[in-house]
């Protein structure tokens, strides 16, 4: 499936890592750099990785957080906002075509599958 989607994604020289990212500050931009890890599921040096490389890009803009001169809160640039919207497409069909025949019960029973399995492993790497 990753690498399905990694050839819709290519001609937006974007990895579905990246493409996650970007989708993630698209829907709440401003969060910081630990938000957006926890909301994406990457660990530090994954997030900082991907962080770096979408910058060098000139997607997103780090600002500096007015309560935590620390922290930098993570935004889309106009450039990342452009190829959010001409990537989500492409995105979208790569799932459609992995899910094509599936019923939408069964659909719902992924859904629910991945879900407790993500539950699980959220729950056993906190102890």
């Amino acid at each position: 499936m990753v690498m399905h989607v990694t050839t819709h994604l290519r001609e937006f020289d974007l990895t579905p890592e990246q493409f996650s990212v970007l989708f993630c500050l698209s829907k709440q931009e401003g969060i910081n750099q630990k938000e957006l890890a926890l909301r994406t599921a990457k660990d530090q040096p994954t997030i900082t990785r991907i962080l770096d490389a979408l910058s060098k890009k000139g997607f997103i803009e780090k600002k500096t957080s007015e309560t935590d001169r620390r922290a930098f809160l993570l935004m889309l640039s106009p450039k990342g906002r452009e190829w959010i919207e001409l990537a989500s497409p492409a995105e979208a069909k790569a799932i459609a075509e992995v899910v094509d025949g599936l019923s939408q019960e069964e659909l719902q029973i992924l859904r629910q599958t991945l879900l407790r399995i993500t539950d699980n492993v959220n729950r056993h790497t906190k102890e």
